[in-house]
């Protein structure tokens, strides 16, 4: 297995990144904790263009985990629009919630801590650990394994998620916390704007004379062949069609105006409904109407929420 000398790597990118990381609002010196850990829940699967007008609406109204967690959930479920993945937002503001009542309003610094508080995982916490308070653990996303995979190893693809993924990305680290921190940052930037998937940038490269892959001569990959994530026609789809009708209505909406959502396969819609009712997205009111969390009074409990009233 060919390695690259871990201080080369991490010294090539440092320097690189200082002049060429995108100016992302979350990496402002001035914001906190929390505001990291926001935008981290925000960008999962979601590209930083759409995540950044959000992110900054989110920070204005909702400063402190405190304030998202007295926030009503159908605002926050609004406020979320259409990033996709809206059990996101329940978590962040269950999160949120944890942090305000057991952790003084601030958002902890230890990976462990972080861990325990409600739908974060392990990415998101050393994510916030390294970013927001400059600790020194590893930071694997996509990208980073792909920067690793080619730099280190010498494959064009990391292919699936590896157990050397955080040995081998924490050995890239220098052992000052600072560095480290932003070499964490810098590994996702190059593999985010670089070194992407298709049509890598390789003349731009910082760690290019070093790389393994360059020196195997670019070999392609040689494992399955990646299957892009299809839309439309999806679950996914449907899911945010339904939710948009929410988001857009002032309080609960009748049955039909869900129905008319989407009028392509009423089984798939049925589905996607009971599956935005048992995720705590939808209630159903005792009058048959659909409403936000909260944003209708309290649901009838005394039959099963998935069924219409008579």
């Amino acid at each position: 297995m060919t390695r690259t000398p871990d201080t080369t790597l991490a010294d090539r990118l440092l320097p690189w990144f200082a002049e060429h990381a995108r100016d992302l609002p979350w990496r402002h010196p001035d914001v906190t904790g929390w505001g990291v850990l926001v935008s981290e829940i925000m960008l999962q699967q979601t590209p930083v263009a759409r995540v950044e007008p959000i992110w900054h609406v989110w920070m204005t109204r909702w400063p402190r985990p405190s304030d998202l967690a007295a926030a009503p959930t159908a605002e926050v479920l609004r406020a979320w629009g259409r990033l996709g993945y809206p059990r996101r937002a329940l978590r962040l503001q269950q999160a949120a919630g944890v942090v305000a009542a057991e952790h003084g309003d601030v958002v902890p610094a230890d990976v462990e801590v972080l861990l325990a508080l409600p739908g974060i995982g392990a990415y998101t916490a050393r994510a916030v650990a390294a970013f927001a308070y400059g600790r020194r653990c590893p930071v694997v996303d996509t990208n980073v394994r792909r920067v690793v995979a080619r730099a280190v190893h010498g494959r064009a693809e990391a292919g699936d998620a590896a157990a050397r993924d955080l040995p081998d990305t924490e050995a890239l680290l220098p052992h000052d916390e600072a560095a480290a921190a932003r070499t964490s940052a810098a590994l996702m930037e190059l593999g985010a704007t670089v070194c992407v998937a298709r049509g890598p940038r390789c003349a731009d490269c910082p760690v290019l004379e070093v790389c393994a892959w360059q020196r195997a001569g670019r070999p392609a990959h040689d494992g399955p062949p990646r299957r892009g994530q299809r839309w439309a026609g999806t679950d996914r789809q449907v899911r945010g069609r339904l939710l948009d009708v929410l988001r857009s209505a002032p309080g609960p909406v009748e049955a039909p105006a869900l129905e008319a959502a989407w009028l392509t396969d009423p089984a798939q819609r049925g589905r996607c409904l009971d599956s935005l009712l048992v995720d705590g997205l939808l209630e159903q009111l005792a009058d048959g109407r659909f409403a936000l969390p909260g944003d209708g009074g309290t649901p009838d409990d005394s039959r099963d929420a998935h069924e219409p009233s008579s």
